[in-house]
């Protein structure tokens, strides 16, 4: 009996290290995970709210920074270069640690696709417009729609249509042979987040606000299948064509796993207790599903192992501690300034400035930090009064310009109790050893 336990022991102590080496982690981002891709040899490209990109050598990352707001999207080119675009409007190609803007847009860009077979950049933007940016030295072309954001885009013919998702809840088919209006495949009545498309085209895949999950023949739009479950929004969705998966991620901490050679849900694993799945990427060969989401970590989750794990992802962002554990300036902090700032001294890798003995510090003036030009020519000088007016107006009319995101704090009481946190906690020395 004892023998057996023992040997009972060491098989359950194996098969945990097993499944603990075969769970990837990747860490190092200043804030939450907004995008992924994978290249054909298997490396993996972050895109972050602590607006740069990471690219990953086993777990070693390369930071490319010169975005000025955060990053939402990122692709490889077929020769190992990368792509991405964001809030600072732009898209930009990376040679080596250095980008080059390709593409500029109105308002902040939410997806990209590559076509290499007619060497075009799409990228989709809230702004209305669709920016299509020639590999090669040459013009690009916008797309503008007529009263809608766009969230998704998708090549199909090899490059010669476009499919678009948009904030109205279309999804529309551009043929880009010609100077002709799209034509209208979906009409949802909620917002259209996600889209991924079959192999030759055969299928196109929707995800809406409401957490509609479609599936469309991709010519006529008819209805193929529905995975629709009560989970929203949707928020990623991609495509493995070898092993024929769909993966879709949604606003409750889901990954969905459909078989698009039957038609069935393979999988519906949760990765997270709380939070959202934003980005999804395979594996070159379909045997790891990467995720990110509020976490400054990407996850790579291994498919065949996926059912034997608990969540993992959402658990490490402190504003989702319980509120009766904090103050309500804590509580403030946490939701209005953690992701973006840290209280301790010293460089971080988060997207705006430490708050480390911000009273009394000149706006714009703490060394190494690329603020924009609105506040680095700012004569405001951090104090009560004036991280009063930050939040009372919000950043966008306080300073207009600023990278600062919009948000505002209505209550006095509430800016009072961030003001009094701050106080204490950006002033306080570490502790040495």
């Amino acid at each position: 009996m004892r023998l057996f336990a023992t040997m009972s022991l060491i098989v359950t102590l194996c098969a945990s290290s097993a499944l603990a080496q075969s769970f990837t982690t990747l860490k190092g981002h200043g804030g939450p995970i907004m995008g992924l891709a994978v290249s054909g040899e298997g490396q993996v490209a972050t895109a972050s709210f602590d607006n740069s990109v990471g690219l990953w050598d086993g777990r070693n990352p390369r930071w490319l920074e010169g975005h000025e707001a955060a990053v939402n999207a990122v692709a490889f080119l077929p020769d190992g270069r990368v792509v991405s675009a964001g809030d600072d409007f732009t898209v930009r190609i990376w040679d080596g640690a250095q980008s080059r803007i390709i593409g500029q847009h109105k308002g902040k860009v939410t997806a990209l696709e590559i076509a290499p077979e007619t060497g075009m950049i799409a990228s989709a933007s809230w702004d209305g417009t669709i920016g299509l940016w020639p590999l090669a030295e040459g013009s690009g072309r916008v797309i503008k729609l007529r009263d809608s954001g766009v969230n998704d885009i998708v090549f199909g013919d090899g490059g010669d249509s476009l499919f678009a998702a948009t904030t109205k809840g279309e999804v529309l088919l551009f043929d880009l042979t010609k100077d002709a209006p799209p034509r209208p495949l979906v009409k949802h009545g909620f917002g259209v987040n996600e889209l991924a498309l079959g192999p030759q085209g055969r299928w196109l895949a929707y995800g809406a606000v409401d957490g509609g999950t479609r599936i469309l023949d991709a010519v006529t739009g008819a209805a193929l299948a529905d995975f629709t479950l009560d989970r929203k929004p949707i928020l990623s969705m991609v495509h493995h064509a070898a092993t024929g998966l769909l993966a879709v991620g949604d606003g409750q901490g889901y990954i969905m796993l459909v078989d698009t050679k039957t038609w069935r849900i393979r999988q519906d694993f949760r990765a997270t207790r709380q939070g959202p799945i934003w980005a999804l990427a395979f594996s070159p060969d379909g045997a790891v599903v990467w995720a990110g989401g509020l976490d400054d970590v990407a996850y790579g989750w291994p498919i065949a192992l996926m059912d034997q794990f608990d969540p993992a992802m959402g658990q490490e962002r402190s504003f989702l501690k319980d509120v009766g554990e904090m103050t309500n300036g804590e509580r403030q902090f946490m939701r209005k300034c953690s992701i973006c700032h840290a209280l301790e001294a010293g460089a971080s890798r988060k997207a705006g400035p430490t708050l480390h003995g911000v009273f009394g510090r000149s706006a714009g003036r703490l060394p190494g930090y690329p603020y924009s030009p609105t506040l680095a020519g700012s004569d405001i000088i951090w104090s009560d009064a004036t991280i009063d007016q930050l939040f009372d107006l919000g950043p966008d009319h306080y300073i207009p310009g600023s990278k600062m995101p919009m948000q505002v704090i209505a209550a006095p009481q509430d800016r009072r109790d961030l003001i009094e946190f701050l106080k204490t906690y950006s002033q306080k020395e570490e502790t040495k050893p």
